[in-house]
């Protein structure tokens, strides 16, 4: 079994270079997710953000989730459940505007952080857009300027907690899904494992690592690549023990982007492969995605297919 790709991010600066972005592609290509160390956002921030996430979980979130628990009659339970997830979140809007003046209980130094955070990860996601171009022959700047659109991305956080579970067998922390949207960095607990994708039919562990950044793929990289990346179905499972944070921010198209695949990726096989994806308004295709998350994704590019004749053509 090939192990789970983590990629050291400095080696990039060195005569590894090459080494690094082939292991960058055939993560890209062959798993849909990657593990990020040398990310270059410092240690003690990280460790910063996770402290004060928890304690926000502890102090404003904990007893919430309790009660629904209680109200949902979740506790001892005999039958599994497929409707619902065990897991207490919230979400901040980063771009085009930000609400996290608006979410309630966040302390002020909390949300210093979390714009801090965000700005970082803004950058982290555009350098690796900029990384997949090369590996892609795409021109530097393609990937971010195809999820520009108009009015720039929509990039966004959803922060996670999955409290320790009785019955793990009979409820899933988050139910199997691919990422509607398109590149994620996901800051998760460097202790509680939980995270897994499927690779080859088989169910695999993300590992947790301190203070890394986990990258995974989704349908819009999948749409414009042609293919040639993949975004992968994903998991969390409930733990019995340690409860378990995730920080996953979306770097996404903007709502009103036109995505359909790289007309450079199509030339080279146009011979061999017929273009297998539809071109769509990204808002349309989230629409869709709001309904049948936790469905294959195959049938939502083909309803996308079906539309595809009111499309706007792409400005440049």
């Amino acid at each position: 079994m090939a192990t789970f790709p983590v990629i050291n991010l400095e080696k990039l600066n060195g005569e590894e270079r090459a080494a690094t972005m082939e292991k960058i592609k055939d993560a890209c290509e062959n798993w849909g997710f990657f593990e990020l160390l040398n990310h270059g956002i410092p240690h003690d921030f990280l460790d910063t953000v996770e402290r004060i996430t928890k304690e926000h979980y502890k102090k404003c979130m904990e007893q919430r989730f309790k009660e629904l628990v209680k109200s949902k009659a979740l506790e001892g339970l005999q039958a599994e459940v497929t409707d619902m997830d065990w897991e207490s979140t919230f979400y901040l809007r980063h771009l085009p505007e930000s609400n996290i003046s608006e979410i309630p209980d966040l302390t002020d130094e909390y949300r210093k952080l979390m714009k801090e955070f965000a700005l970082k990860l803004e950058k982290l996601a555009e350098e690796l857009l900029d990384l997949l171009c090369e590996n892609l022959g795409l021109e530097k700047g393609y990937l971010k300027k195809a999820f520009y659109g108009p009015r720039g991305p929509t990039f966004g956080t959803k922060v996670s907690n999955y409290p320790p579970c009785p019955t793990p067998d009979k409820i899933k922390g988050l139910r199997a899904h691919t990422d509607a949207g398109g590149i994620i960095l996901l800051f998760q607990d460097a202790k509680v494992s939980g995270l897994q994708l499927l690779k080859n039919g088989e169910w695999i562990d993300v590992p947790p690592m301190r203070h890394s950044i986990v990258v995974n793929l989704g349908d819009q990289l999948e749409v414009i690549t042609n293919g040639k990346y993949k975004s992968v179905e994903h998991r969390v499972i409930a733990q019995t023990d340690g409860a378990r944070m995730s920080i996953a921010s979306f770097y996404n198209p903007g709502s009103d982007a036109v995505i359909y695949p790289a007309p450079a990726l199509l030339e080279k096989e146009v011979e061999e492969k017929k273009q297998v994806y539809p071109k769509f308004v990204f808002e349309d295709y989230m629409k869709l995605y709001a309904a049948l998350k936790f469905q294959a994704k195959e049938p939502r590019f083909e309803a996308m297919k079906a539309m595809e004749t009111n499309v706007p053509i792409a400005t440049a």
